[in-house]
């Protein structure tokens, strides 16, 4: 029987403790898993270590300016989807931070409710978004869990198959250890060898380097 769907996993980049402590509160009840970094380094770190479904972030924060976060982290390839909260609301300021990267920017004070809104709005469209993914010369289909080549054969997936092939072609610069894998996809509580199991499954059906082992690290998404 597979699980539960896990809740979405937001990142939150904001100096403000107190502001910080409201917004963990609002996103919490929405049904967020919330991961809060109190600097621009923190955030880099955990935007590039980790998988997470939105991030939203200040831009004057300590360390490294809250832009040049996003800048970094869209140079490294993690596309998860941003949104700019931030008291700087010119439309030269609102354009800086899409041209950064950003795919909404929502300036303070803000309405919960609004801010709620458009985080859903910029899940739904990067879900969109998500459904084909580029894997070498082929491509899955996230909803019919397909993986296609050029020549148009198919090769079916079970969902467990699906889920960890998008997780990791979804960050394809990324190296995910078997614990993360177990968490993303699986269940922590599973056997470890879960991972390993999955891993053979994809390979016996789409060949050896479509999932490439780094050794003493774990799993990266390999080529078709």
């Amino acid at each position: 029987m597979l699980n539960a769907p896990a809740p979405p996993r937001l990142l939150l980049i904001e100096d403000d403790r107190r502001l910080a402590g409201v917004l963990q509160e609002l996103l919490a009840d929405e049904g967020y898993l919330v991961e809060w970094a109190r600097d621009g380094q923190e955030g880099l770190h955990f935007g590039l270590a980790r998988s997470y479904d939105a991030i939203v972030l200040d831009r004057r924060l300590p360390a490294i300016e809250g832009l040049d976060v996003l800048r970094r982290l869209r140079g490294r390839g993690v596309t998860t989807p941003a949104l700019v909260l931030t008291a700087r609301g010119t439309v030269a300021d609102r354009v800086e931070g899409l041209d950064a990267g950003a795919e909404d920017y929502l300036t303070k004070p803000f309405d919960a409710d609004e801010l709620l809104a458009r985080l859903r709005a910029l899940r739904r469209r990067h879900l969109d978004r998500a459904d084909l993914l580029s894997i070498g010369g082929r491509w899955l289909d996230v909803t019919t869990r397909q993986v296609r080549d050029r020549s148009g054969d198919v090769v079916a997936l079970s969902d467990r198959e699906c889920a960890l092939l998008q997780t990791l072609a979804t960050r394809p610069h990324q190296v995910f250890t078997r614990d993360d894998l177990r968490t993303l996809v699986f269940d922590a509580a599973e056997n470890p060898g879960v991972v390993d199991t999955y891993v053979h499954y994809l390979r016996r059906k789409l060949g050896r380097p479509v999932i490439r082992t780094v050794r003493g690290l774990g799993y990266q998404i390999g080529s078709a």
